[in-house]
């Protein structure tokens, strides 16, 4: 390696994406349900009561939509989309009876997660009976998740918004143990370069990046006088048992991951399995 290229490289490893934090103001929230008004009314004034727990949501107006309200999913979605709110909340499986088999979030869901403006929050089925015991009564333990992390504001500004006062926000990122073995068994093919040093310099560099960015949140947040506690999960593993275990050991609240992929039409390669899996607490789909 030259001169150049060493410099080069010390260069590159020193620019470290740095949180900017942003306020996310939520004006209107809108639950959305297939039930009859009174019952809608009801379930819409449980969702109140557990996202008033958000400071960011504290003072947002909240209407509810009723079943009899939307007679196709063409109606629902332009009823969603009239009503302009800042946070879509619906639960999964809507206008179906899907949620007796756990292996979709249904086509109402589908495509509210992919076509409105605002994000969505995806909450239990009602009747499902999986809910965790602890969901839906507080906002206390809010995790972000992402395969690349450093660098997401709007991920992190979202799930800090979420999180009520003197919560904690776990900020999570698990880099793929399959693909990472893949490349370095591909390096160990090239007769130039040190397979031991280029493994271990390589995971180094994968893991210091998001913890330089977790960083950089929490001296944001606290300069900032958010009260919240920010947490680090970062390792090489599975995405979806490594989010599952991580969800189950802190009692996750509310988990929050990114739902749109610019490139397809699609949900997010990551978002979608998590999101048929982690059935039992509410998933904010930004």
């Amino acid at each position: 390696m030259t001169q150049v290229d060493q410099f080069e490289s010390v260069f590159r490893a020193a620019a470290k994406p740095v949180f900017h934090p942003a306020t996310v103001e939520l004006e209107r929230v809108l639950v959305v349900t297939d039930l009859p008004p009174s019952e809608a009314q009801e379930y819409g004034g449980q969702v109140e009561a557990f996202l008033r727990h958000a400071a960011s949501a504290d003072a947002a107006s909240y209407d509810t939509l009723a079943g009899v309200e939307a007679r196709s999913t063409g109606q629902l979605l332009q009823l969603v989309e009239d009503a302009a709110p800042s946070l879509v909340c619906a639960y999964r499986n809507l206008f179906s009876d899907g949620w007796q088999w756990p292996h979709s979030l249904g086509e109402a869901l589908d495509l509210l997660t992919q076509t409105s403006e605002a994000p969505v929050l995806v909450l239990p089925h009602p009747k499902e009976g999986s809910q965790a015991e602890h969901a839906l009564q507080n906002i206390n333990q809010v995790m972000a998740v992402t395969d690349h992390l450093a660098g997401d504001d709007r991920l992190v500004n979202w799930a800090t918004a979420m999180t009520q006062d003197g919560g904690t926000l776990t900020l999570s990122h698990v880099e793929d143990q399959g693909v990472f073995d893949r490349y370095i068994d591909v390096i160990g093919k090239i007769a130039s370069i040190d397979t031991d040093v280029a493994r271990a310099s390589i995971e180094k560099q994968l893991l210091r990046e998001p913890a330089d960015y977790i960083d950089s949140v929490r001296e944001a947040l606290a300069k900032a006088g958010t009260p919240v506690t920010v947490e680090a999960e970062i390792r090489l593993g599975n995405h979806l048992s490594d989010y599952r275990a991580l969800v189950a050991e802190h009692e996750v609240d509310m988990l929050v991951l990114n739902t749109r992929d610019d490139e397809q039409l699609a949900m997010h390669g990551l978002a979608y399995p998590i999101a048929v899996e982690l059935r039992a607490i509410p998933l904010l789909m930004l």
